[in-house]
């Protein structure tokens, strides 16, 4: 696709060399005799490129720069200079603008800097995709967290991040393995190579090993010629093995030597094949109980954990849920007004979330297309698949005096009380007072109580 020029100049004779000049090398010219003119333009075409001559009829460079800046900061702008403007076009540079040529300028080097603002731009224009493709499948921009434990997770990724070193993330389903997974990928030296994954659940025990290692044609049934696994696909990236748990222990041998020789034998093959990787392993079975149990070798499992890093699950940390809630009503393109209110966020923070990350998104997903109002109320949550018990019998309850009460009071004294009976031991006393053990712990800090 050609891209697009935007070209304003007031000298005529010069505007169209210089349309003519573009055009010749490809690119498709919008031209325009005065910055009025060439906004208009810009607003309407929304050009890739905008070139600009400093001394306008109706206004100057630096005011088209500023409204081509305010309209679309990612767009390059190019500003052309008579000899007495230079200092005026050096302004230009300070306040944004990607270059400036004195006239009279060579063809061939206007060119040169068309091409290179443009591919600047498609390579910013690129790692902001890959930092959205990170987003989309974790769900934490730039994973940020407000959770100690996450944060030092996180720090210890991108430590390790510039090695070799093979990594073992485990975690329950939907905590974002496969996203810490990418963000190592991409902050690594392999990051201009694939990342290729492989949930090793979901292949069938007699495919799997053709899907890691290839075959070669006449291995078996249906190879009619000669195909790369998985290792040789990832060559000069990255690898990811997803749920490497429930490999079969002789898959889980081959696998062990594919590490330490850096070499693969496809099926049907009498030689081996070297091969280039970094390793990550995922999974969200508890791995030693695997060893124990003879599941799972213990030299693998050593040999993957050279870098053991464990997500919390999100009932953890949910000091993180009001974040990533926001965060989701951002990506899913919810209208700026709308949000959680507090007593939503609160049930938010008191949920289990057995799905974790994946479920919370779902979660809000849901609550933004069924929403009544701007605010989304505790009430129209629905946890677990179902709206939440918001009812409850008022029989049991204490009487409400005629000049009220403080329920901040009535809580504090019942975990206080709960506590007491409870030797001072807060799981027993989230216990009794039936909610789980975080959110007494948040409930302590928050009203200064101490066990």
């Amino acid at each position: 696709m050609q891209s697009k020029i935007l070209l304003i100049d007031d000298d005529d004779s010069l505007r169209r060399v210089t349309e003519h000049n573009l055009t010749t090398a490809g690119f498709r010219v919008l031209p325009a005799a005065s910055g009025g003119q060439g906004l208009a333009l810009f607003k309407k075409e929304n050009p890739d490129l905008v070139i600009t001559d400093v001394q306008l009829g109706d206004m100057n460079g630096l005011q088209i720069l500023a409204a081509v800046k305010k309209i679309s900061p990612p767009t390059p702008v190019i500003v052309i200079t008579a000899f007495g403007s230079i200092e005026l076009a050096v302004k230009a540079m300070q306040e944004g603008a990607y270059t400036f040529l004195a006239k009279p300028f060579d063809r061939e080097a206007l060119r040169i800097s068309c091409k290179k603002a443009l591919a600047e731009r498609a390579l910013r224009e690129q790692k902001e995709h890959l930092a959205g493709e990170v987003d989309r499948l974790t769900g934490v921009e730039g994973m940020t967290t407000a959770n100690s434990a996450m944060a030092e997770l996180l720090d210890t990724a991108l430590r390790v991040a510039g090695s070799e070193a093979t990594v073992l993330i485990t975690g329950e389903s939907g905590t974002g393995k496969e996203v810490l997974a990418r963000l190592i990928h991409q902050r690594s030296q392999r990051a201009g190579g694939p990342m290729v994954t492989v949930n090793c659940a979901a292949i069938p025990e007699t495919l799997i090993e053709s899907e890691l290692f290839g075959h070669v044609k006449g291995a078996f049934t249906g190879a009619t010629a000669n195909r790369k696994g998985r290792f040789q696909s990832a060559a000069g990236g990255t690898l990811f093995l997803d749920e490497v748990t429930e490999l079969r222990l002789d898959l889980q041998a081959k696998l062990l030597r594919a590490i330490q020789e850096r070499e693969v034998q496809p099926v049907g093959a009498d030689r081996q094949e070297e091969i280039d990787v970094r390793l990550i392993a995922a999974g969200n079975r508890d791995i030693k109980k695997a060893v124990s149990k003879g599941e799972f070798r213990e030299d693998l499992y050593y040999r993957l954990g050279v870098i053991p890093l464990h997500i919390p699950p999100l009932r953890e940390r949910p000091e993180d849920i009001p974040t990533l809630a926001d965060h989701f009503l951002n990506k899913l393109n919810g209208p700026a007004e709308v949000r959680f209110s507090e007593a939503a966020l609160n049930l938010l923070k008191s949920y289990s979330w057995p799905g974790n990350i994946r479920e919370l998104r779902n979660i809000v997903e849901r609550s933004l297309i069924l929403r009544r109002g701007a605010t989304i109320e505790a009430e129209e949550l629905q946890l677990g698949g179902k709206p939440p018990q918001l009812a409850f019998d008022s029989a049991n309850l204490p009487d409400i005096p005629a000049e009220g009460l403080s329920l901040e009071r009535v809580e504090k004294g019942l975990i206080v009380k709960a506590l007491a009976l409870a030797n001072g031991n807060r799981s027993e006393a989230a216990r009794l007072l039936k909610i789980p053990r975080h959110v007494l712990i948040y409930r302590l800090e928050k009203f200064g109580i101490t066990a």
